[in-house]
């Protein structure tokens, strides 16, 4: 008689003893231990013949950046106090050193405060040692350090800059010429859809924990005038009057382009460089979707006048304008909305004397289309204070042709600089110092006074770059024995420029440091 539960029962037990000869089966022939991971064979989704396309154009982007980034620099520039930092510390310190630790006092003068280091990115264009940058990068700076992709630093000097263009070049004081080079293109040849890398080398606060970005992105529109440097110079009460030799003719990019790579290369797919990072379009401050760029072609003509002369000597056509509507182009005879529309021409000015008019209808200068008022200015500025160019307009639904010998914009000098007032020893390298007396000492926890000890240290100098810090006592300058603050000076006025300084330093707990720098 068939009985459920012992049939149950006996099939549980037949299991059991299946699965443990299994299992003991398995053990024999290796098949519990888990595979070797090299027997593991990894099958690509796609062949490579699928996505060869997409495989070049990564290995594309691998090279440029590989060619590119050597050329790429980061800028540390030091620049006059304009901001009042707040009290951070509430140290025990001997009344000598809280003018070291504490904030400023609301009547303390712009001089009596440290200086500011701001950072940005360049690029190295002649082997020796020029570099475009941006102008609200170094443009007030009083001393620009330079950092390259193979750890050389140099010192590097302000050779000129233009505010309208927001453009700047420096010098890198590379004697032997050993640089790493970068190649310009032509903005001009650029078109909406066009593959491009921005570079930047922005470190982080000094740092390098950001060094040498790339991002890629298209060029997502030529021409964007965002009146941005206008609205900056109406601000500043020297330019104000020269505002509207602004140039803003920008190129437009989807790729990130963040603070810190401001005076970054914009390159094609050929490694060319075809703008430099300037300005993003954002409500935080950060990327949100829009990058802006100064044409390179633009940049290019003012370095070589920054090189040249010094300073900017702009081409001036003499007129003022505006973009061209649809209505205009109807009541004016223009085949499509076009051209710069002449609202004024100065008196005794070039367009002036060659005929051009009010409601005159520029349209393309030696044969290249004009499409907005910023690319006349574009295609002005490109040219030599005397050059004879070819200016096509519309009047009277005709179109015609004048020629006009440009003449040289009123920017006018800058204000003279204050003379450099002359640097003491200390201030060489960026450190203060003082006496190390009984108070000074067991306020800081040394054991014993005597000797000098650091007081205040200047975040932008050779010093404080190479970490030294208020509070460490200073105890040898080049392996000679310090004991007062003129061994100081006396040592320090003796080193050449270009000299490497070494610093023997102690802390409270006895602990030694030693830290070397170059004297700027």
């Amino acid at each position: 008689m068939f009985d459920p539960l012992r049939f149950k029962t006996r099939l549980l037990v037949y299991a059991a003893a299946a699965f443990a000869l299994g299992i003991g089966g398995a053990s024999a022939a290796g098949w519990s231990r888990p595979a070797p991971a090299a027997t593991v064979t990894q099958v690509p989704q796609l062949t490579d013949a699928e996505i060869q396309p997409a495989l070049d154009l990564s290995e594309a982007f691998v090279n440029i950046a590989d060619a590119v980034t050597p050329g790429v620099i980061r800028i540390e520039a030091e620049r006059p106090p304009s901001m009042v930092p707040g009290n951070r510390f509430n140290l025990p310190l001997p009344e000598e050193f809280r003018q070291f630790f504490d904030g400023p006092d609301q009547d303390d003068e712009p001089s009596n405060l440290p200086p500011q280091t701001a950072g940005g990115s360049g690029f190295i264009v002649t082997p020796d040692g020029y570099v475009l940058t941006n102008d609200h990068v170094v443009g007030d700076a009083t001393a620009i350090r330079v950092y390259l992709q193979d750890g050389r630093e140099f010192e590097a000097e302000l050779v000129g800059t233009d505010p309208t263009t927001d453009v700047a070049v420096i010098k890198i004081n590379e004697e032997e010429g050993n640089l790493p080079v970068l190649s310009l293109g032509r903005s001009a040849d650029l078109r909406v859809g066009e593959w491009v890398l921005a570079v930047g080398n922005p470190g982080f606060g000094g740092g390098r924990s950001l060094e040498y970005t790339v991002t890629s992105g298209i060029v997502s529109a030529i021409g964007r005038g965002l009146d941005l440097i206008q609205r900056e110079l109406q601000q500043d009460e020297a330019w104000q009057e020269r505002s509207q030799f602004a140039i803003e003719d920008f190129i437009q990019t989807d790729a990130v382009i963040n603070p810190g790579n401001s005076g970054g290369p914009m390159v094609n797919l050929r490694g060319q460089v075809v703008g430099i990072n300037t300005a993003i379009a954002s409500r935080t401050g950060y990327y949100q979707g829009y990058g802006f760029a100064i044409p390179v072609d633009l940049a290019r003509r003012i370095m070589e006048d920054l090189v040249e002369f010094g300073e900017v000597r702009r081409a001036y056509l003499g007129v003022a304008m505006r973009p061209v509507s649809a209505v205009d182009a109807e009541l004016y005879g223009l085949p499509r909305p076009m051209g710069a529309l002449i609202q004024q021409t100065v008196p005794g000015s070039p367009a002036a004397t060659a005929g051009l008019s009010q409601e005159d209808v520029i349209v393309s200068v030696n044969g290249v289309t004009v499409n907005r008022p910023s690319q006349l200015q574009l295609l002005i500025a490109q040219r030599r204070p005397g050059d004879e160019v070819s200016i096509g307009y519309y009047r009277d639904g005709e179109e015609q042709e004048a020629r006009v010998r440009l003449d040289q914009a009123p920017l006018g000098a800058e204000p003279a600089p204050d003379p450099e007032p002359e640097v003491s020893s200390q201030e060489r390298i960026g450190i203060d110092v003082t006496p190390l007396d009984q108070e000074a000492a067991e306020s800081l926890g040394y054991e014993s006074d005597g000797g000098v000890v650091i007081a205040g240290v200047s975040p932008a100098g050779p010093a404080g770059r190479a970490g030294v810090r208020p509070g460490m006592r200073l105890m040898e300058i080049n392996r000679t024995p310090v004991e007062t603050v003129d061994d100081v000076d006396r040592i320090l006025g003796a080193i050449e420029a270009g000299a490497i300084v070494s610093l023997r330093l102690g802390l409270p707990d006895g602990s030694p440091r030693i830290i070397n720098m170059r004297i700027p």
